[in-house]
């Protein structure tokens, strides 16, 4: 938080990856391009005092991280890759909440890109409902919920056979 009280942020706009994502046959087998813009909290009081990243998010880890993550990923909604991609990232940077946006260009005719934005808290990593498939293209049990996290939402997920 800054002097203002505000808190200042920290973004990135445009991070590129290509992966599995959605449910008709044919995206299950290419890979596609999907964009990542990530808002994340800062210091930037105390970063500016001290001239060091140590006091500061390193973003160059944290879009290589989202890069390999998405990259391996294999997922048939937006919506899951975006809200398990922000838990990772709270879980592995110390970070109180991220806001990220994905979206997917040209999926839908005369649209520029489609997508999804999602913000989630530290609250997000303890609250989440077990009982959902790992992996993407896994069918959920009857009484699993739509939304729920899976069973192990912070591991990277496995990589895709090319």
């Amino acid at each position: 938080m800054n002097e203002q009280g505000r808190e200042d942020r920290i973004f990135l706009q445009g991070l590129t990856a290509e992966c599995i994502i959605g449910f008709i046959d044919w995206e299950r087998r290419l890979r596609q391009s999907v964009v990542i813009d990530l808002e994340l909290p800062c210091d930037c009081v105390r970063a500016a005092a001290s001239d060091r990243v140590t006091d500061t998010i390193d973003y160059k880890k944290v879009a290589k991280r989202v890069l390999a993550w998405v990259e391996a990923s294999e997922f048939q909604l937006l919506e899951t890759l975006a809200h398990r991609l922000a838990l990772v990232l709270l879980a592995e940077f110390p970070l109180a909440w991220v806001r990220l946006r994905v979206s997917k260009p040209g999926a839908i005719r005369h649209s520029r890109e489609v997508g999804v934005s999602v913000e989630r808290t530290r609250a997000h990593l303890t609250s989440a409902p077990p009982a959902a498939p790992t992996r993407a293209d896994e069918t959920p049990a009857a009484d699993a919920p739509r939304d729920a996290a899976p069973r192990d939402a912070l591991a990277a997920p496995a990589p895709s056979a090319r």
